[in-house]
């Protein structure tokens, strides 16, 4: 077997359409697919990124929240590649999101920064 990457990452929110705004408009994914599951009355978002991956996000009446930040077992957090990170903090602050300082991480050399969705999920931004 050889993985050839990470095809999508999945994301429950707890209000879609504050979600959906936050990665399609704040973000800028592109929409690849949306789909309403009457049955499950949930909602399932397909995303694209640049680099071919996707995020999915899901809606599903009652999830239950993280249970702490950032440590619970699990995935931690997503981290996006930019060319720029102070212009794409900059953007983000712009936009109303807080955003840590700029840190630098000490075996790579290269900068950092967190910030949060509309669930408090952590997301990285990691310049290239």
């Amino acid at each position: 077997m050889e993985l050839l990457g990470i095809h999508h990452a999945a994301i429950i929110c707890s209000n879609y359409n504050k979600s959906k705004h936050f990665y399609s408009e704040v973000l800028k994914l592109p929409i690849i697919h949306e789909l309403y599951r009457t049955e499950r009355d949930s909602y399932k978002l397909d995303l694209a990124l640049p680099d071919g991956s996707q995020l999915e996000l899901f809606s599903f009446p009652g999830a239950p929240q993280r249970p702490s930040y950032p440590d619970a077992q699990g995935l931690r957090h997503l981290a996006f590649k930019v060319a720029d990170i102070a212009n794409a903090k900059e953007y983000l602050e712009q936009q109303g999101i807080s955003v840590e300082e700029i840190r630098v991480d000490e075996i790579t050399g290269k900068q950092f920064t967190f910030f949060a969705d509309p669930d408090d999920l952590p997301l990285e931004l990691y310049q290239l």
